[in-house]
């Protein structure tokens, strides 16, 4: 089978939360634990460290990996989702996995898929895991997908467990509180295995001091601690300063675990962030004149960090090139967003996709003004075309918005 009609296969006949919702998400790991057993527990023939949270998770994940990388080591990288390329979610050493073990790896396990109705995540996260085994990785560094107790990466054993932050999203699946998420995210904490967590939250605090007590797991708040030198990221943003704590935290763990990451490792790791993992999308700048960024900040902690950055540039005028899914809390986030920008509503090509029309009529009632576009390239043309050198584009909404301009 082509790679594309693979990629066409898992895509259309599988379940998949990031296209379709409600409909791929578990309620337990047994499939994913029927699939280990079927694979003959790949997940166990090499180390990992596992990395949730509401925001930033993506980023602290390849900040590790980059880390790792400049430590000499071997590193698997498990992200989702993609923005071009399916493959991007399975790296080694910033290398994407090839199309023939993904062809392979679906026509050797077709049948078993079916017959059990595995999930799109569920799949990959043994593809991932049989690869990262087949490679023979030192380590991998796993992203989880949402939540953290019911999903699928959450039957590794990690050498440190590292939570970003908390944040209302997927609250139809975790809960409509940050207690409520932080349980559900604090479900990747195991038995005496030390866990970082970014960022101090009055609301999640006792939630995380409980879960690591139960599990006799030892806790360290990342931002409570202090670190000598001022590192910087190839990652822009101002909201890298919270993930860069998160990962030097979490790379102290590591070398008290006897892991041979030195000062210089950390700087160049951080340094080379993109280019060691080539991660896309966390204020990435497109072209100048105008200047055009673009950022998969989503969620309402998300987007609070895109506008806090965007606050710090210089521009005539504002255009904002938007598109959100359809079960998006819009009333949660339509305070952050500018009222003295002309925005381009658009509608992700997914089927989760919210309609440009109902994007437009929805913020327009919060003084929000603009067209609704019947796609994202065409929004983005008219952006550029109605934008001055001087002026400043802005695409985000969603990572499929992002996806589609990349």
């Amino acid at each position: 089978m082509p790679y594309q009609d693979t990629l066409d296969w898992m895509f259309s006949q599988l379940p998949m939360y990031q296209r379709q919702g409600q409909s791929a998400f578990r309620k337990d790991l047994l499939n994913t634990i029927k699939l280990a057993e079927h694979l003959n527990f790949p997940e166990k023939h090499f180390k990992t460290i596992h990395v949730a949270g509401t925001n930033g998770k993506g980023s602290t994940s390849h900040m590790l990996a980059s880390i790792l990388q400049e430590a000499g080591y071997k590193v698997g990288l498990y992200t989702s989702p993609h923005l071009k390329d399916f493959r991007e979610r399975i790296k080694i050493n910033g290398k994407e996995v090839g199309k023939q073990f993904v062809n392979g790896f679906i026509k050797r396990n077709k049948l078993f898929f079916e017959q059990n109705s595995l999930s799109f995540f569920e799949m990959t996260v043994g593809m991932a895991f049989e690869y990262f085994k087949k490679k023979k990785v030192d380590i991998a560094v796993i992203e989880v997908g949402m939540g953290g107790r019911l999903d699928s990466t959450n039957i590794i054993t990690p050498e440190v467990s590292v939570i970003t932050n908390i944040g209302l999203d997927h609250t139809q699946f975790l809960g409509d509180t940050l207690e409520a998420i932080a349980f559900e995210k604090g479900g990747i904490i195991k038995p005496n295995i030390p866990v970082v967590i970014g960022e101090t939250q009055k609301e999640t605090t006792a939630i995380f001091k409980d879960l690591a007590e139960k599990n006799k797991s030892r806790i360290v708040f990342a931002d409570q601690q202090q670190f000598t030198e001022n590192h910087t990221s190839d990652l822009t943003g101002a909201y890298q300063k919270k993930n860069i704590i998160t990962v030097l935290q979490a790379v102290k763990e590591l070398q008290e675990k006897g892991f041979n990451i030195s000062k210089e490792n950390i700087k160049n790791g951080l340094l080379h962030a993109v280019k060691n993992t080539g991660l896309m999308g966390r204020w990435q700048t497109l072209q100048l004149n105008p200047k055009v960024v673009c950022d998969t900040g989503h969620n309402k902690d998300g987007l609070t960090y895109v506008m806090k950055q965007l606050s710090n540039e210089v521009f005539e005028k504002l255009h904002i090139v938007f598109g959100v899914v359809n079960d998006k809390d819009l009333g949660s986030i339509v305070d952050l967003l500018p009222k003295n920008a002309t925005y381009y509503f658009c509608k992700p090509d997914i089927p989760r996709g919210l309609d440009a029309k109902e994007l437009k009529g929805f913020l327009s009632n919060f003084g929000l003004k603009g067209d609704a576009y019947g796609s994202v390239n065409e929004a983005y043309n008219n952006a550029l075309y109605n934008a001055n050198a001087n002026d400043f584009v802005l695409i985000g909404g969603s990572t499929f918005v992002v996806a589609e301009i990349i």
